[in-house]
């Protein structure tokens, strides 16, 4: 048996790894486009563990499974043990006997990174309450696909210190960027992330400070699944924050606007910010597909022995 890889995090890859998914992403889109039928993974099944609710992480791992000539199997908290109180390791042990992969959109991550201590195929993360890293595959295609290679510049993030922010700090240390996050007091992103990216990441307050010159600016909902209960003073505490047209025009003349969706027009966004030209937010969504072809071509094939 080869050793099995996971994508629980950007830092799974080397740098050259996450570039040639990037440019696979790109390649494998082309393909999409021009009606080429490439199915590497026939026969392979993937199965699909949501504990939390998705349109965009079902829609492009279900059909970039079917794309890629497999199949994807969906299961809700309602069809699994997980939700009935079986230990993370023994579902790990029994779905990876019968699967070739397994990706899971969770809250906890330490239910991710037991289930692939536990798992014989790899294990993607969909999202988990600390990181988004295919997200975050799809947002890098997107840039390199417009503007080319993101290395040397600079990208800003607005709002909420969450899951996405988190990973947009992994990918500055892995991909070679400048990250300038402006968030409310209190809503930083983990300490241990920005401990560990150094002087790639600055937080600021002013989101014009963090716009000034860059050429990436991307935001997130106030309010994510699971602190609905917060919304109301999240509403106030971030009302500061909104990325408007106008902080777009403190940023780089080729600055791109991404947002992963859905979407809160006139909260983190003004109403007519993704009509935008500068906004990039539908083929940033659509490449979640691309890119996640890209990592599942790379991990499940090399998943089981010769």
């Amino acid at each position: 048996m080869m050793s099995v890889r996971h994508f629980l995090s950007f830092m799974d890859c080397t740098s050259d790894e996450l570039l040639q998914l990037i440019h696979r992403a790109i390649e494998l889109k082309e393909l999409r486009n021009r009606g080429v039928i490439h199915e590497p993974l026939k026969s392979r099944v993937l199965g699909m563990i949501f504990e939390k609710a998705s349109t965009r992480t079902r829609l492009s791992f279900e059909a970039g499974m079917i794309q890629l000539g497999g199949q994807a199997i969906f299961l809700s908290p309602r069809d699994t043990q997980l939700g009935r109180g079986e230990p993370v390791d023994d579902c790990a042990r029994v779905m990876s006997r019968m699967l070739d992969g397994v990706m899971i959109r969770t809250f906890a991550h330490s239910t991710l990174t037991t289930f692939a201590a536990n798992s014989k195929v790899p294990v993607i993360n969909g999202l988990s309450d600390d990181l988004h890293p295919c997200q975050l595959l799809a947002d890098m295609q997107t840039f390199f696909e417009h503007r080319g290679n993101i290395q040397g510049k600079v990208v800003a993030w607005i709002g909420d210190g969450n899951n996405m922010c988190n990973s947009y700090i992994e990918a500055a240390e892995q991909l070679d960027f400048t990250l300038r996050v402006a968030c409310p007091k209190g809503f930083e992103p983990n300490a241990t992330f920005l401990a560990r990216a150094g002087d790639r990441v600055q937080v600021v307050r002013d989101p014009r400070e963090a716009v000034a010159g860059a050429h990436l600016v991307s935001t997130d909902v106030w309010t994510s699944m699971g602190q609905e209960d917060e919304a109301k003073l999240r509403l106030e505490t971030f009302k500061d924050y909104q990325v408007t047209r106008e902080l777009l025009d403190q940023a780089a003349n080729d600055v791109l606007f991404m947002h992963c969706l859905p979407a809160h027009r006139g909260e983190e966004i003004s109403h007519d910010l993704l009509e935008d030209p500068r906004a990039v937010v539908w083929d940033e969504a659509e490449n979640r597909l691309h890119a996640q072809k890209a990592l599942m071509e790379f991990l499940i094939p090399h998943a089981t022995s010769a």
